[in-house]
């Protein structure tokens, strides 16, 4: 039961986001900003270990790791707004954002900061 409900309120989520953007995209993109896949996970992960340690450390990752990220939420409407095709542009943007997560892994690991 505790997985369903796990599923159902984050599914929930995603679904809110996709119908209140088709009536106002400033609060679709408000809800969809709340870093609430964060903020169920910690909530997830501390009911499931009850250990702050972890939460701490899945914490750190998380704001290191949403610097790069938001190259996607830049290239895409760039790439929409000079014609090139949704799925192009989306295809395009998501390998971006995973190439700069690579660069930003190894230069944390140069920097000596573990995430």
């Amino acid at each position: 039961m505790y997985y369903v409900l796990k599923i159902l309120l984050t599914a929930g989520l995603v679904v809110a986001v996709s119908e209140i953007s088709k009536r106002s995209s400033l609060w679709g993109g408000i809800l969809a900003s709340l870093p609430l896949v964060s903020f169920l996970g910690m909530i997830w992960l501390y009911i499931d270990t009850g250990s702050t340690e972890k939460v701490s450390e899945l914490s750190k990752s998380v704001f290191w790791l949403v610097l790069p990220s938001l190259s996607f939420f830049l290239m895409l409407p760039f790439l929409l707004k000079k014609g090139m095709g949704f799925g192009t542009s989306f295809a395009f943007s998501t390998m971006v954002m995973i190439g700069l997560y690579l660069v930003m892994i190894v230069c944390l690991k140069k920097l000596g900061i573990h995430t």
